[in-house]
């Protein structure tokens, strides 16, 4: 019998489910990054698609209260909105590192460093 662990508060079914639906089909920039920072890489565990309250994070690092958001096209229509995102983040004490999508594709030494630094920031 497969056990099924549940995480109460953090998110309900449908962000979960989003969440599962996310991590089947990744940009290529979100799976660029994941395959860099999967297995400990940096030395903090990540998650990818991560759901929190009512948001999904792209990458999650717990131990140090990091998301790291891959930014595409769209969020340049949505800025109020993540705006809103990253204050509901850090009033619970995440911090949200935003990477262009394009810098993950075209620089991504440069952004492992960048999440590197912050994991040194971390709280």
């Amino acid at each position: 019998m497969r056990r099924t662990r549940r995480v109460i508060g953090v998110a309900d079914r449908d962000k979960v489910a989003f969440a599962r639906e996310q991590r089947r089909e990744p940009t290529r920039a979100e799976d660029l990054l994941w395959h860099a920072l999967r297995r400990r890489q940096l030395g903090m565990r990540f998650r990818r698609q991560h759901p929190i309250d009512d948001f999904v994070l792209d990458l999650y690092c717990g131990e140090a209260q990091l998301a790291v958001e891959v930014d595409g096209p769209v969020h340049a229509e949505q800025e109020g909105y993540d705006h809103y995102r990253d204050e509901c983040l850090q009033s619970r004490g995440i911090r949200v590192l935003r990477v262009p999508e394009a810098r993950v594709r075209e620089d991504l030494p440069g952004v492992l460093r960048a999440i590197r630094e912050a994991l040194e920031e971390s709280p």
